[in-house]
């Protein structure tokens, strides 16, 4: 039975509310509503108000109350309602969510997992659309998980509740009703390790998160000018799966990274100078970059046009083979 991304999440958290009773989901709507993209839907009639509840729209409290939580004893689920709404709460999670186990010396542990719907692709306004995972990934002590597949939405999120350690889990809203067939995964692999999602020779296109659908449309379309393109799904952006971006290059010679947000200090700015540093030797070309524009978020009609899409891809591949 084909099972969507939003699907895949909300059984994961099922799974793992019904495995501990120490995991609490809350946030705004996450409760009656069961959520804006429904993925904590029937969550609060199984598991009762005490244990799903909606907040106040207060993002620096919902943080601020699941830390408490995690020093009790509980593994809180907190739910950003978009991604352009976590900014309040960045002191929360900058300041004291990524350091205080560190501070503490470990005495302390915060097993909080915050759930951040992002990206663009779904014609959203304003404060709705956003892709900060620069932010987080930038933050020491903080995970950073994004899945690119059903079967990795089930997977991570259960990794990222039983993780002792704070997650940031971000979820690509345009890709919720993405559909798989493959059946959900009993047990989790590494969740800090890439996936090759496609083998291929020519070129590496490094992904995560809402492109990795992208990157494999681009791949199936490059296949029909002979270009083998490899693409390789990062998963985890913190801490960052070097070893496979390496191994990638080593087979292909060169490399492009796909993302949604703006270039400037962006993931593909860090994987790349990795690269450089580890597998320059390999290079047959530069590295390059298809991402978005050094701009806000546009407004919904104009997304197509900032967003990378098959055609931008295709033009990095151009541009790396013809050196």
């Amino acid at each position: 039975m084909a099972v969507t991304l939003a699907q895949a999440i909300n059984q994961a958290l099922k799974d793992a509310m019904e495995a501990n009773d120490r995991v609490l989901m809350f946030g705004e709507d996450v409760g009656k509503l069961g959520g804006v993209f429904r993925v904590t839907d029937g969550l609060q009639d199984r598991f009762g108000e005490q244990r799903c509840f909606d907040t106040p729209l207060a993002e620096s409290g919902i943080i601020g109350t699941a830390i408490g939580l995690a020093m009790y004893g509980y593994r809180p689920i907190a739910e950003m309602q978009f991604d352009g709404f976590t900014y309040p709460a960045f002191e929360q999670i900058v300041s004291h969510l990524a350091k205080m186990p560190n501070r503490s010396r470990g005495t302390v542990t915060l097993p909080v997992t915050i759930r951040i719907p992002y990206g663009g692709g779904i014609g959203a306004v304003e404060h709705h659309s956003e892709s900060p995972e620069t932010y987080w990934a930038h933050t020491a002590g903080l995970k950073v998980m994004t899945p690119g597949t059903p079967e990795d939405g089930y997977a991570m999120m259960r990794a990222a509740i039983d993780s002792d350690d704070p997650v940031i889990f971000l979820e690509p809203k345009r890709r919720y009703w993405m559909k798989s067939d493959a059946d959900l995964p009993v047990e989790t692999e590494p969740t800090h390790r890439s996936v090759v999602r496609r083998e291929g020779s020519d070129v590496s296109l490094f992904c995560y998160g809402p492109m990795v659908r992208t990157a494999m449309e681009a791949a199936d379309a490059a296949a029909d000018e002979g270009w083998s393109l490899e693409v390789v799904d990062l998963r985890s952006l913190a801490p960052l799966d070097t070893q496979g971006i390496v191994a990638s290059v080593q087979r292909t010679g060169r490399a492009i990274v796909v993302h949604e947000a703006s270039s400037t200090l962006g993931m593909g700015a860090e994987i790349a100078a990795r690269i450089q540093e580890r597998a320059f030797y390999h290079l047959e070309a530069p590295v390059l970059r298809a991402t978005g524009f050094d701009t806000p978020y546009p407004p919904a009609k104009l997304e197509e046009y900032w967003l990378p899409d098959v055609d931008r891809i295709l033009d990095r591949v151009e541009r790396s083979l013809e050196y």
